[in-house]
Parts: structure tokens; C-alpha cells; sequence
């Protein structure tokens, strides 16, 4: 009998080291960037903002944003 739960945990404890390898191979894959994926990813982040802040000072939602907060500091308590 105690053969037989000793085989069961050696077949666990081998099953549980197996996932653990997995796990460590599958998290550690690529760390980071290269310099030209920071390059491509800096270069798209001022694209965005550009267009962003065209956006932010158009008319409209300048007006838009005015209005917005006028309404909220006349609003009577």
C-alpha cells in the first residue's frame, strides 16, 4: 500500500515540476523591446497626440467643453 502512494506522489510531484516548466518557459519569452519597435511605438504616440490636441482645440469642442462647464458652475444648489 505504501508503495503504491509513494508511485502516485512521484507521478504528482514529476506532473507539478512539468507544469511548472511550462509556466517559467511561457512567461519569461521575449522581455522587451528592440530600438526600433520604441522607435515605431514613440513615433505613433506623437501621431496620436497630435491628432488628439487638433481635436481638443477645434472649434466645436472648444464650445462643446465651454458650455459643459458653464452649465455646471450655474447650477443652483
Amino acid at each position: 500500500m505504501n508503495a503504491i502512494v509513494n508511485r502516485q506522489m512521484d507521478a504528482t510531484v514529476r506532473r507539478m515540476r512539468r507544469w511548472n516548466l511550462t509556466v517559467r518557459r511561457r512567461v519569461r519569452g521575449d522581455a522587451g523591446m528592440s530600438t526600433s519597435e520604441y522607435a515605431v511605438g514613440t513615433l505613433a504616440a506623437c501621431a496620436f497626440a497630435a491628432i488628439l490636441y487638433k481635436v481638443v482645440t477645434s472649434d466645436g469642442v472648444a464650445t462643446a467643453l465651454t458650455g459643459l462647464v458653464t452649465r455646471a458652475l450655474d447650477v443652483q444648489f
